[in-house]
């Protein structure tokens, strides 16, 4: 196959259209590529109908599959009889049948005469051999074949484990790492061709040493996952729940092919389904998609099996208060040692499950993983632990913990007498500033050096790595820090540092003062920090405001807070924001207002200070009313409606996109935006964007006049649809007030139709209707109930 260093995938084809098969091709639409999905031929006179109703499907599942739904419409529906030549137009294949070895070997041998001469081959398999399945294929083949396994959901879980087979091209096998990392946004591990590679071999044992414990110790299967959560800093699914998510099908394959594939491991005798999860899958019961398997939702209730009573009962979970107080000690050190020195069934179980996996993975590592870090990344990506297991171990102490292990291996209380390796001995830990520990080349080995890794100027570390410095402060106040990177020491970066990078009188000086120096110091200025981006305005400072009935001073913040919008868009260098996870109320009106948008696809913008009694006023239904005017100067009529209504339905129901993209469609964010796939490249990008704007001679747009408002008709038509809604009682009056404010500072005001008016007129209404909605008790009330409660008030 070609030589080239970048690849690049216009078409690709994923054989097999099941919920991940078909999850998979939609991921691959999400990134603009178009997809022809493959599945066994149905009945006449379609052939693809069944395809084409999986398709449909995708824009049903929450969580979304598509970013958008119309991502859908690059996915075509195809089958084995009769559109196997459409292969030879695709770059990239994904197999992504049944776990049956003998399926994809027969349909390998379907397809190869059909594949192009340097299309790409991969299966998704979960743990079946590389080196086994590569047998099936041509010699001219071999080369462009390995494995690419997703994790579900393939939008949402950053993993994909990369596993080479002995003869995969190098080249190849690179390039691929670089397309998987910036055009899907994954993490990419290596690994090796073992079954079930590293995540699911770590992974599922850790869920198999957790219900051996369970039952040993007599634990409930709530109880278990109350400990076994963000308690411990996993997933907030658990165990059980994640169980029943994966589909306890799924799971039990996944155990069985752990038991018929890795005879000889030392724990085999654990590879085995419980009686109880035997019981379930007898009874039909798979967890989720069933509606019922450990736990069941009964009405409002969630009820969890109990083995005792052979029944379901109400979900409880409690942790005994001595285990709570441990688990509440931030030293990882002195926690352990705690939990080791406790009597109470629960803190033995914490241990025991800690320890099983300690021992597992340190047996195993010279066997599954190249290094150490490529274990505590795959468990960190694929299984949502904010750290790996070597990590934790590391964190808690290298030598201590490794004594208890052996301790108890030697007292028989661990689920295996396997020994500790002679190099866990002989260390104090596997990651450190030169690398991490690779057992099987007995030394340190750093991170991947190829290039896509250097657009990630912070990438995600280990503990124990070296971080990459934090860049050279400028200045900062308590709200805010301006600093450079070397990447381009000439843009400056704002940071936000507030609590949820909330937007208060701090942050807002912190902006204008950075704009300042960035106007007179520097070429651009990008704001950007770690997700969330911004969860909008201070509601605590504006709660206070509001009890002290010191309305003089909230209306100065609002000024402060359009000026302050006002000041990135027409600063006289380009002010670019990078934004990943939340930018929502005063957070989204600073993304509209800047000179570009660079946007993490897993980005959620939106207007949504109705949920709280109020309408956008820093500046976003003033942009709002700019854009109807351009749009009305292209229709023939001069209309402005249609596009108001759409914009006027989307901030009056505190809609937030599910995505970057679907932000685009809201109009939060434009159509020459960037949208990128790997959070880790978002600084990089938005340094690239912010330098580019400069070198093309950046100019600020000029205020705007001369802006045809929809006046009062426009304000009239939208609150017939609000009498509609406060009619049938879809609205409580409350509502009606705020979405008809909303109405009055998209349509400019109370004025003719076609009145032409400033952006300093526009900013006046809006900062009027929201202080007239300020001072109401009902919306002090819902700022109140927010603030308690994090969920809105409908009054």
């Amino acid at each position: 196959m070609s030589q080239k260093t970048k690849l690049f995938i216009r078409r690709a084809a994923v054989l097999g259209a099941g919920v991940m098969g078909a999850q998979i091709a939609a991921h691959l639409a999400n990134a603009g590529v178009e997809v022809i999905l493959f599945d066994l031929p149905g009945k006449e006179p379609d052939k693809n109908s069944h395809i084409k109703q999986a398709i449909a499907h995708l824009a049903k599942l929450q969580p979304a599959p598509l970013a958008v739904k119309q991502a859908a419409q690059l996915i075509q529906a195809a089958n084995y009889d009769e559109n196997l030549q459409q292969l030879a137009e695709c770059d990239f294949i994904i197999e992504a049948i049944a776990e049956k070895i003998e399926w994809k070997e027969s349909l390998y041998r379907q397809i190869t005469p059909h594949i192009g001469t340097n299309s790409i081959l991969v299966s998704n398999t979960s743990g079946l051999s590389i080196n086994r399945l590569a047998q099936a294929l041509p010699d001219t083949l071999r080369s462009r074949f390995c494995g690419v396994h997703f994790f579900n959901p393939p939008r949402y879980m950053s993993l994909v484990e990369l596993i080479p087979a002995n003869e995969t091209s190098a080249v190849m096998l690179n390039q691929l790492e670089a397309w998987l990392t910036r055009f899907l946004g994954k993490g990419v591990v290596r690994a090796l061709d073992t079954p079930n590679f590293i995540a699911n071999r770590v992974g599922i044992f850790s869920i198999l040493a957790t219900m051996h414990h369970t039952q040993a110790l007599q634990l409930g299967f709530d109880e278990v996952d109350s400990l076994t959560g963000p308690k411990i800093g996993r997933a907030k699914s658990a165990t059980y729940r994640t169980a029943d998510v994966v589909g306890l099908d799924t799971l039990n394959h996944v155990i069985q092919t752990m038991h018929d594939t890795l005879p000889n491991d030392p724990w085999h005798a654990y590879f085995k389904a419980p009686a109880w999860l035997a019981a379930l899958l007898d009874k039909g019961l798979l967890g989720q998609k069933t509606g019922a398997g450990i736990f069941r939702k009964q009405g409002k209730e969630i009820q969890v099996l109990d083995l005792a009573r052979q029944d379901y009962r109400p979900a409880a979970g409690v942790i005994e208060p001595e285990v709570n107080e441990i688990l509440k000690i931030r030293n990882p050190a002195e926690r352990f040692a705690a939990l080791r020195a406790s009597s109470s069934k629960q803190a033995r179980f914490l241990w025991a499950i800690f320890r099983d996996v300690f021992h597992y993975c340190a047996y195993h590592l010279a066997s599954i993983a190249h290094c150490a870090r490529d274990v505590d990344l795959a468990i960190r990506w694929g299984f949502g632990w904010t750290q790996g297991p070597f990590e934790t171990w590391q964190a808690a102490g290298w030598q201590e913990i490794a004594k208890a292990i052996q301790a108890d291996i030697n007292a028989g209380l661990t689920l295996s007498d396997a020994p500790l390796p002679a190099w866990v001995f002989a260390r104090e830990g596997v990651h450190e500033a030169k690398g991490s520990w690779s057992a099987s080349q007995q030394t340190l080995l750093g991170r991947s050096t190829l290039p896509v890794y250097q657009r990630q100027l912070y990438p995600e570390t280990v503990l124990g790595e070296t971080p990459a410095p934090k860049g050279e402060t400028v200045w900062e106040n308590s709200g805010v820090r301006l600093w450079t990177h070397q990447h381009d020491p000439q843009i400056a970066i704002l940071s936000f540092t507030s609590k949820m990078h909330a937007i208060g009188d701090e942050v807002l000086e912190g902006i204008q003062h950075a704009i300042e120096l960035a106007e007179n110091d520097f070429d651009g200025l990008l704001i950007w920090h770690e997700a969330p981006f911004s969860a909008g305005a201070n509601l605590q400072q504006i709660a206070m405001a509001c009890a002290q009935q010191d309305y003089e001073t909230l209306e100065n913040s609002v000024k402060r807070f359009q000026q302050t919008s006002m000041a990135i868009k027409h600063a006289s260098v380009p002010v670019v924001i990078a934004a990943q996870g939340m930018a929502l109320g005063g957070g989204c009106e600073f993304f509209m207002h800047a000179a570009h948008r660079v946007a993490a696809l897993e980005s959620y913008i939106g207007l949504v200070e109705a949920g709280v009694g109020l309408i956008p006023a820093g500046g976003a239904c003033k942009e709002f009313a700019i854009r109807a005017a351009e749009y009305g100067s292209r229709q023939a009529t001069g209309d402005v409606f249609s596009f108001l209504q759409n914009i006027f339905n989307t901030v009056a129901m505190a809609t937030v996109s599910g995505s970057a993209a679907q932000a685009k469609e809201l109009g939060f964010a434009l159509p020459a935006d960037d949208i990128v796939f790997n959070p880790h490249e978002l600084l990089y990008i938005g340094l690239t964007r912010t330098r580019a704007l400069a070198e093309a001679g950046y100019r600020p747009p000029p205020r705007a006049r001369n802006i045809a408002v929809a006046g009062r008709s426009g304000i009239a038509t939208l609150e017939m649809m609000l009498l509609n809604m406060r009619e049938g009682h879809f609205i409580s009056a409350h509502d009606y007030k705020v979405a008809r404010s909303l109405a009055v500072a998209l349509c400019g005001g109370e004025v003719e139709p076609g009145t032409l008016v400033n952006d300093d007129w526009l900013l006046a209404v809006e900062r009027r209707e929201f202080m007239k909605l300020l001072k109401t008790p009902e919306t002090q009330a819902r700022i109140k109930h927010m603030l308690e409660t994090g969920k809105p008030l409908r009054n």
